[in-house]
């Protein structure tokens, strides 16, 4: 589909101030000490003991600091974090929410569970010193992009292998599906997850590669009401991916393949190195 789609009139104009602020809280997000921006490096675990420091043999390497900073140990499905100095305490995974995070100076890690793989994800909390967050660059705000589609439930519903860049599946459950018509065009797109605070998607589109990244983006909407939900394509945003190649982040559906532009949203993201 040509790049000069004609997109249905507005309804009414994107508030500008709300815009602004969502804008605002993402480059505020991406500018902290814990953005995705401060990742340096991700570190697959293996059962038994891992030692984590500065010395060559370390599996968590640390660019600077003590040579042997404690062990990781991987055991009967707990994660167990023994300092050279201090005492031992089980560390959570992501899995169940919040993990536990572990501060050395200015770096801290935590474990990350992909489908029963175990890492350990290491952060610089100093890294906006060395290089400032510039900030994200966007298609310009329009209206026409804030469709509303029906929320249609699927019976039976699907289940969806959904591959992340590091090559695991995650077997997604799919009971409803976003369907609107844009230029005489019918469309789907299934979503990832559902929940009374969110819907999210992940999609790419004929400027992935292009003007935005090449993996896809990233929308989350307000859960559906009354059979209707509004997808603001004016508020899709990058994967961290685009930012660090220490994340794990899932991939679009073929079904959320879009085979036109959606020119919207943030744009790729351009380091300036």
């Amino acid at each position: 589909m040509s790049a000069a789609i004609r997109l249905p009139a507005g309804s009414c104009a994107l508030p500008n101030k709300a815009f602004a602020d969502w804008r605002q809280a993402r480059h505020d997000e991406l500018a902290a000490p814990g953005s995705w921006l401060g990742l340096a490096g991700l570190f697959w675990l293996e059962p038994g003991v891992n030692r984590v420091g500065s010395a060559a043999e370390a599996l968590v390497r640390l660019a600077d600091g003590p040579a042997h900073l404690g062990d990781l140990v991987w055991q009967d499905g707990r994660v167990l974090w023994h300092p050279v100095s201090g005492d031992a305490c089980e560390l959570q995974t992501d899995s169940a929410g919040k993990a536990t995070v572990v501060d050395v100076e200015n770096w801290s890690f935590f474990i990350v569970d992909r489908e029963g793989r175990l890492a350990a994800r290491l952060r610089d909390r100093d890294w906006a010193r060395h290089r400032p967050f510039a900030g994200v660059d966007y298609f310009d705000v329009d209206p026409a992009w804030q469709i509303e589609a029906d929320w249609q439930a699927l019976s039976p519903p699907i289940t969806m292998e959904v591959p992340n860049v590091s090559g695991d599946l995650k077997s997604v459950e799919v009971a409803y599906q976003a369907v609107f018509e844009l230029a005489g065009q019918k469309v789907r797109l299934l979503p990832m997850a559902v929940s009374d605070q969110d819907v999210f998607f992940v999609f790419r589109d004929r400027t992935s590669g292009k003007e935005s990244y090449g993996a896809g983006r990233f929308l989350k909407t307000e859960p559906a009401a009354e059979g209707k939900i509004r997808l603001d394509f004016n508020r899709a945003y990058n994967p961290p991916c685009a930012f660090t190649p220490f994340a794990t982040c899932p991939l679009p559906p073929p079904e959320n393949w879009l085979s036109f532009p959606v020119t919207a949203g943030e744009m790729k993201y351009r380091s300036g190195e």
